[in-house]
């Protein structure tokens, strides 16, 4: 699988508005050759450029037949892009005017490339459309695709983070279901651990994963920045909250404070019986049962995460399909997404790459409705938030990381934790202020 959210690139140290500039000066000295054969393609109507990433490019390249063979004389040519590099080609691809017809896009980049102008609004394709049904799709995956209450994606596939556990070792702590508040989280995690040892924990909270923070921050009901994305809303009530229930975990060594690269492998540890608990996305059940033994497969699982009072929100990831504003064949282009919107098509693509298909219907398909650790995601899905539709998001949320890392690791007292945060979000959305003021005042 290719979870956008997992192979997020590393965060720039020059703000994403000015990263602009930069782009379109090197994009004359380094993307001339890929801007002529761009204009060579583009003046071919019958060849749509579509760049995917991963994985998926190669299995979408598996179900192009049956389009091709829809759409007579129309052939699609793929292009497959590293994640780790898909998101820089596409800056630069818009900057020396070399951008596809239509791309895969991380739901958390939408927003940056909408600010650059870089995508078509798709309100109208949308409306008009028998193939895209916005009532088969959950809301808060829909909602990453607006900006500016405008939409500039159809969402292709879906993953989000819940638990994965050991419902074996939980029974012998006393447990026969998993939490559904976090109270009842709490109490579960203490009996673990108490009958696991000093040497074991109940759950797994890397630090240098910020995305189980910001799904519990998700929780509470509040904006994570305030006032449209002009500033951070690290000392609001939410944030307290959700900062003393996190910063537990580890004071009361319910969770070890490492980072990923501290754990050897993090199958085998769980196999082990190192931690019972772990906050991760769909990706990992393949790798669960590929990679965990035999004798274990019966005894790991899935369930939503709980939330204060009850279950509780996680985060709405997954990719989309986006069309590019300077594309010549935006009526073609736009067939290719209802075509890969189609239930039967993200059944196919389910099978193929394990990715969990965006349409609620495709969820008949019997691999996932006879599943019940893919069902929980099904579940989760139901109550999923976007996080913040800004440029600057990523760059924010690696603050956080490293905020928290330094807290746990008692290098920064906690008290003080909000109050830098405000700060270093604000100076990131310092640019965004600037431009949404100038807006505003014509």
């Amino acid at each position: 699988m290719s979870p956008e959210p997992a192979r997020r690139r590393a965060a720039s140290s020059e703000p994403s508005w000015s990263r602009r500039d930069f782009l379109r000066a090197a994009a004359t000295a380094t993307v001339g050759l890929a801007a002529a054969s761009a204009c060579t393609a583009r003046g071919d109507d019958r060849v749509l450029r579509f760049w995917a990433m991963g994985r998926e490019g190669e299995v979408a390249t598996q179900l192009l037949g049956a389009f091709e063979r829809e759409n007579p004389g129309l052939r699609v040519r793929v292009e497959q892009l590293p994640w780790s590099a898909a998101h820089e080609k596409l800056l630069t691809a818009f900057a020396g005017d070399a951008t596809p017809d239509l791309a895969q896009m991380g739901n958390t980049w939408l927003p940056e490339l909408v600010a650059l102008g870089a995508l078509e609004p798709l309100d109208a394709s949308v409306r008009g459309s028998r193939e895209v049904d916005v009532a088969d799709y959950d809301p808060g995956i829909l909602d990453t695709n607006v900006i500016d209450e405008r939409r500039y994606g159809v969402p292709w596939y879906v993953d989000t983070r819940l638990l994965f556990y050991r419902r074996d070792l939980l029974a012998q702590a006393g447990y026969d279901a998993p939490p559904r508040d976090w109270d009842e989280w709490v109490r579960m995690l203490v009996a673990v651990k108490q009958r696991v040892g000093p040497e074991r924990y109940a759950l797994l909270l890397p630090l240098n994963e910020y995305e189980p923070m910001v799904a519990l921050w998700l929780q509470q009901g509040e904006p994570l920045l305030r006032d449209g994305g002009r500033f951070g809303n690290f000392r609001s009530p939410g944030f307290a909250r959700t900062l003393r229930f996190y910063l537990s975990m580890y004071e009361r060594h319910l969770a070890p404070p490492v980072a990923h690269n501290e754990i050897a492998n993090l199958w085998n540890e769980f196999a082990r019986g190192f931690f019972t608990f772990y906050v991760s996305g769909p990706w990992q059940l393949g790798e669960f049962e590929r990679r965990l033994p035999p004798e274990l497969q019966s005894y790991w699982t899935t369930a939503p995460l709980p939330g204060p009072t009850g279950p509780g929100a996680s985060i709405a990831g997954g990719s989309s399909l986006a069309i590019f504003r300077r594309s010549p064949r935006k009526v073609a282009a736009w067939k290719l997404v209802e075509f890969f919107s189609r239930p039967a098509v993200q059944q196919q693509f389910y099978r193929l790459t394990g990715n969990l298909p965006a349409r609620r219907s495709a969820w008949a398909d019997p691999g996932l409705a006879q599943d019940p650790r893919a069902q929980a995601f099904r579940d989760q899905l139901e109550r999923v938030r976007p996080v913040p539709k800004v440029p600057e998001w990523e760059r924010i949320a690696t603050e956080l990381r490293l905020m928290m890392e330094k807290v746990v690791r008692g290098d920064i007292p906690a008290a003080d934790a909000p109050a830098e945060l405000d700060a270093r979000a604000d100076r990131i959305l310092e640019k965004r202020r600037w431009m949404l003021d100038r807006r505003a005042h014509g």
